[in-house]
Protein backbone atom coordinates (compact mmCIF):
# COMPACT_ATOMS: atom_id res chain seq x y z
CA UNK A 1 0.00 0.00 0.00
CA UNK A 2 1.50 3.48 -0.80
CA UNK A 3 2.15 5.69 2.10
CA UNK A 4 0.85 9.48 2.47
CA UNK A 5 1.92 12.33 0.36
CA UNK A 6 2.67 15.88 1.09
CA UNK A 7 0.47 18.25 -0.17
CA UNK A 8 3.47 18.76 -2.74
CA UNK A 9 4.16 15.53 -3.80
CA UNK A 10 4.22 14.05 -7.27
CA UNK A 11 2.02 11.14 -6.32
CA UNK A 12 -0.60 14.04 -4.34
CA UNK A 13 -0.46 15.89 -7.58
CA UNK A 14 -1.51 13.03 -9.85
CA UNK A 15 -4.11 11.71 -7.49
CA UNK A 16 -5.80 14.69 -7.38
CA UNK A 17 -5.74 15.65 -10.86
CA UNK A 18 -7.58 11.92 -11.34
CA UNK A 19 -10.20 12.52 -8.88
CA UNK A 20 -10.78 15.79 -10.15
CA UNK A 21 -11.68 14.50 -13.64
CA UNK A 22 -13.49 11.02 -12.38
CA UNK A 23 -15.69 14.20 -10.40
CA UNK A 24 -16.31 16.18 -14.01
CA UNK A 25 -15.79 13.49 -16.49
CA UNK A 26 -16.60 10.02 -15.34
CA UNK A 27 -14.19 7.13 -14.91
CA UNK A 28 -13.26 7.31 -19.21
CA UNK A 29 -12.01 10.97 -18.46
CA UNK A 30 -9.40 9.33 -16.59
CA UNK A 31 -7.15 8.23 -18.90
CA UNK A 32 -3.17 8.21 -18.44
CA UNK A 33 -2.58 10.98 -20.48
CA UNK A 34 -5.43 13.52 -19.62
CA UNK A 35 -4.13 12.86 -15.61
CA UNK A 36 -0.38 13.48 -16.07
CA UNK A 37 -1.13 16.21 -18.46
CA UNK A 38 -3.69 17.61 -15.67
CA UNK A 39 -0.72 17.26 -13.17
CA UNK A 40 1.69 18.96 -15.32
CA UNK A 41 3.89 15.46 -15.32
CA UNK A 42 4.39 12.76 -18.28
CA UNK A 43 2.64 9.56 -18.86
CA UNK A 44 5.79 7.68 -17.38
CA UNK A 45 5.41 9.10 -14.10
CA UNK A 46 1.87 7.37 -13.42
CA UNK A 47 3.13 4.12 -14.40
CA UNK A 48 6.17 4.42 -12.49
CA UNK A 49 4.38 5.66 -9.09
CA UNK A 50 1.22 3.98 -9.87
CA UNK A 51 1.99 0.87 -12.09
CA UNK A 52 -0.82 0.95 -14.30
CA UNK A 53 -4.28 2.96 -14.73
CA UNK A 54 -6.40 0.21 -11.80
CA UNK A 55 -3.44 1.09 -9.03
CA UNK A 56 -4.14 4.58 -9.77
CA UNK A 57 -7.72 4.25 -9.09
CA UNK A 58 -6.80 2.22 -5.93
CA UNK A 59 -4.81 5.24 -5.11
CA UNK A 60 -8.29 7.50 -5.78
CA UNK A 61 -10.47 5.93 -3.27
CA UNK A 62 -7.99 5.64 -0.85
CA UNK A 63 -7.71 9.64 -1.70
CA UNK A 64 -11.48 9.78 -1.40
CA UNK A 65 -11.72 7.59 2.15
CA UNK A 66 -8.96 9.70 3.72
CA UNK A 67 -11.83 12.70 2.76
CA UNK A 68 -14.12 10.97 4.38
CA UNK A 69 -12.89 9.68 7.52
CA UNK A 70 -11.38 13.19 8.14
CA UNK A 71 -15.33 14.68 7.83
CA UNK A 72 -15.95 12.13 9.73
CA UNK A 73 -13.94 12.58 12.45
CA UNK A 74 -14.65 16.05 13.36
CA UNK A 75 -18.56 14.99 13.50
CA UNK A 76 -17.48 12.19 16.07
CA UNK A 77 -18.63 12.63 19.64
CA UNK A 78 -16.54 10.44 21.59
CA UNK A 79 -19.55 9.82 24.56
CA UNK A 80 -22.77 10.45 22.80
CA UNK A 81 -25.74 10.71 25.03
CA UNK A 82 -28.08 9.69 21.93
CA UNK A 83 -26.27 6.39 20.53
CA UNK A 84 -29.44 6.26 18.16
CA UNK A 85 -29.20 9.61 17.17
CA UNK A 86 -25.37 9.48 16.89
CA UNK A 87 -26.09 6.34 13.85
CA UNK A 88 -28.34 8.76 12.42
CA UNK A 89 -26.19 11.15 12.16
CA UNK A 90 -23.68 8.55 11.01
CA UNK A 91 -25.77 7.39 8.30
CA UNK A 92 -26.81 10.61 6.97
CA UNK A 93 -23.46 11.89 6.67
CA UNK A 94 -21.99 8.54 4.50
CA UNK A 95 -24.86 8.98 2.16
CA UNK A 96 -24.82 12.80 1.84
CA UNK A 97 -20.97 12.29 0.92
CA UNK A 98 -22.17 9.19 -1.97
CA UNK A 99 -24.79 11.82 -2.96
CA UNK A 100 -22.77 14.48 -3.14
CA UNK A 101 -19.55 12.95 -5.08
CA UNK A 102 -21.67 10.09 -6.47
CA UNK A 103 -17.77 9.17 -9.14
CA UNK A 104 -16.02 9.23 -6.28
CA UNK A 105 -17.92 7.14 -3.90
CA UNK A 106 -18.49 4.77 -6.88
CA UNK A 107 -14.27 4.15 -7.05
CA UNK A 108 -14.45 3.57 -3.59
CA UNK A 109 -17.10 1.25 -3.21
CA UNK A 110 -15.07 -0.91 -6.21
CA UNK A 111 -11.62 -0.65 -4.46
CA UNK A 112 -13.50 -1.81 -0.97
CA UNK A 113 -12.21 -5.51 -0.08
CA UNK A 114 -9.26 -5.19 -2.38
CA UNK A 115 -6.53 -3.94 -0.23
CA UNK A 116 -5.85 -2.99 3.37
CA UNK A 117 -6.37 0.60 3.08
CA UNK A 118 -5.78 2.32 6.92
CA UNK A 119 -8.11 5.29 6.31
CA UNK A 120 -11.04 2.79 5.17
CA UNK A 121 -10.42 0.82 7.92
CA UNK A 122 -10.47 3.20 10.53
CA UNK A 123 -13.27 3.88 8.88
CA UNK A 124 -14.94 1.14 9.88
CA UNK A 125 -14.24 0.77 13.34
CA UNK A 126 -15.84 4.52 13.90
CA UNK A 127 -18.61 2.12 12.51
CA UNK A 128 -18.00 -0.41 14.86
CA UNK A 129 -17.35 1.90 17.80
CA UNK A 130 -21.21 3.03 17.52
CA UNK A 131 -22.49 -0.63 17.04
CA UNK A 132 -20.38 -1.20 20.04
CA UNK A 133 -22.07 1.20 21.84
CA UNK A 134 -25.35 0.46 20.90
CA UNK A 135 -24.88 -2.81 22.41
CA UNK A 136 -23.46 -2.02 25.37
CA UNK A 137 -26.31 0.50 26.27
CA UNK A 138 -28.85 -2.61 25.19
CA UNK A 139 -30.06 -1.15 22.38
CA UNK A 140 -29.41 -3.80 19.73
CA UNK A 141 -31.85 -5.63 18.07
CA UNK A 142 -29.60 -7.69 16.52
CA UNK A 143 -25.73 -9.09 16.92
CA UNK A 144 -23.16 -6.28 16.31
CA UNK A 145 -21.80 -7.98 12.98
CA UNK A 146 -25.16 -8.19 11.40
CA UNK A 147 -26.25 -4.93 12.52
CA UNK A 148 -22.81 -2.99 10.98
CA UNK A 149 -23.75 -5.47 7.43
CA UNK A 150 -26.69 -3.78 7.77
CA UNK A 151 -25.94 0.27 8.29
CA UNK A 152 -23.50 -0.34 5.62
CA UNK A 153 -25.73 -1.96 3.03
CA UNK A 154 -28.93 0.33 3.26
CA UNK A 155 -26.40 3.11 3.18
CA UNK A 156 -24.75 1.97 0.06
CA UNK A 157 -28.51 0.95 -1.49
CA UNK A 158 -29.24 4.30 -0.82
CA UNK A 159 -26.91 5.93 -3.12
CA UNK A 160 -26.93 3.60 -5.57
CA UNK A 161 -30.96 3.84 -5.45
CA UNK A 162 -30.43 7.79 -5.38
CA UNK A 163 -28.24 7.81 -8.97
CA UNK A 164 -29.75 5.17 -10.93
CA UNK A 165 -33.56 7.45 -10.04
CA UNK A 166 -33.96 9.80 -13.03
CA UNK A 167 -33.21 13.56 -11.66
CA UNK A 168 -36.96 14.52 -11.83
CA UNK A 169 -38.44 11.33 -10.05
CA UNK A 170 -35.79 11.55 -6.82
CA UNK A 171 -37.69 12.19 -3.85
CA UNK A 172 -35.24 12.83 -0.51
CA UNK A 173 -38.45 10.75 1.35
CA UNK A 174 -36.55 8.02 -0.06
CA UNK A 175 -33.30 8.74 2.14
CA UNK A 176 -35.37 9.19 5.40
CA UNK A 177 -37.60 6.58 4.57
CA UNK A 178 -34.51 3.83 4.43
CA UNK A 179 -32.88 5.74 7.28
CA UNK A 180 -35.45 4.56 9.70
CA UNK A 181 -35.89 1.65 8.36
CA UNK A 182 -32.57 0.50 9.01
CA UNK A 183 -32.30 2.22 12.49
CA UNK A 184 -35.65 -0.24 13.16
CA UNK A 185 -34.13 -3.40 11.92
CA UNK A 186 -31.16 -2.77 14.08
CA UNK A 187 -32.24 -1.15 17.60
CA UNK A 188 -35.24 -1.17 19.72
CA UNK A 189 -37.44 1.54 20.81
CA UNK A 190 -36.58 1.13 24.33
CA UNK A 191 -32.87 0.21 25.59
CA UNK A 192 -34.13 -2.95 27.77
CA UNK A 193 -35.01 -6.64 27.51
CA UNK A 194 -38.60 -7.33 26.29
CA UNK A 195 -40.53 -9.29 27.97
CA UNK A 196 -41.74 -10.99 25.28
CA UNK A 197 -38.37 -11.98 24.53
CA UNK A 198 -37.64 -15.35 26.37
CA UNK A 199 -34.13 -15.82 25.67
CA UNK A 200 -30.95 -13.38 26.84
CA UNK A 201 -29.81 -12.68 23.10
CA UNK A 202 -29.90 -8.44 24.62
CA UNK A 203 -28.30 -9.33 27.51
CA UNK A 204 -25.76 -11.42 25.61
CA UNK A 205 -25.06 -8.77 23.38
CA UNK A 206 -24.80 -6.08 26.09
CA UNK A 207 -21.93 -7.91 28.02
CA UNK A 208 -20.15 -8.79 24.86
CA UNK A 209 -19.61 -5.03 23.89
CA UNK A 210 -18.65 -4.31 27.63
CA UNK A 211 -16.08 -7.24 27.96
CA UNK A 212 -12.48 -5.21 27.54
CA UNK A 213 -9.91 -6.89 24.56
CA UNK A 214 -7.15 -6.77 27.46
CA UNK A 215 -8.87 -8.76 30.49
CA UNK A 216 -6.96 -9.68 32.57
CA UNK A 217 -9.05 -12.21 34.77
CA UNK A 218 -9.22 -14.54 31.91
CA UNK A 219 -6.89 -15.75 29.72
CA UNK A 220 -6.84 -15.30 25.77
CA UNK A 221 -8.42 -18.47 24.95
CA UNK A 222 -11.47 -17.88 27.78
CA UNK A 223 -11.41 -14.55 26.43
CA UNK A 224 -12.42 -16.30 22.48
CA UNK A 225 -14.80 -19.02 24.00
CA UNK A 226 -16.40 -16.61 26.03
CA UNK A 227 -17.09 -14.31 23.01
CA UNK A 228 -18.21 -17.02 21.06
CA UNK A 229 -20.64 -17.87 23.60
CA UNK A 230 -21.99 -14.88 24.05
CA UNK A 231 -22.04 -14.15 20.39
CA UNK A 232 -24.19 -17.51 19.59
CA UNK A 233 -26.39 -16.89 22.58
CA UNK A 234 -26.75 -12.97 21.57
CA UNK A 235 -28.29 -14.22 17.73
CA UNK A 236 -30.69 -16.72 19.34
CA UNK A 237 -33.93 -14.70 19.33
CA UNK A 238 -31.87 -11.37 18.24
CA UNK A 239 -34.28 -11.18 14.80
CA UNK A 240 -37.69 -11.18 14.51
CA UNK A 241 -39.27 -14.57 12.97
CA UNK A 242 -41.38 -14.96 9.90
Amino acid sequence: MATRDSTDSPRRRIVEAAVELLENGGPDAVSTRAVAAAAGMQPPAIYRLFGDKDGLLEAVAEHGYAQFLERKRTQLDPDPQDPVEELRRGWDMVVEFGVSRPELFAVMNRATGRGSDVAHRAGLEILHGRVRRLAAGGWLRVDEELAAQIIQATGQGAVITWHSTPADRRNPALLTVLRESMVAAVTRAEPAVPAAESGPAAAARALCAALPDDADVLSDAEQRLLREWLTRLAADGGAPHA
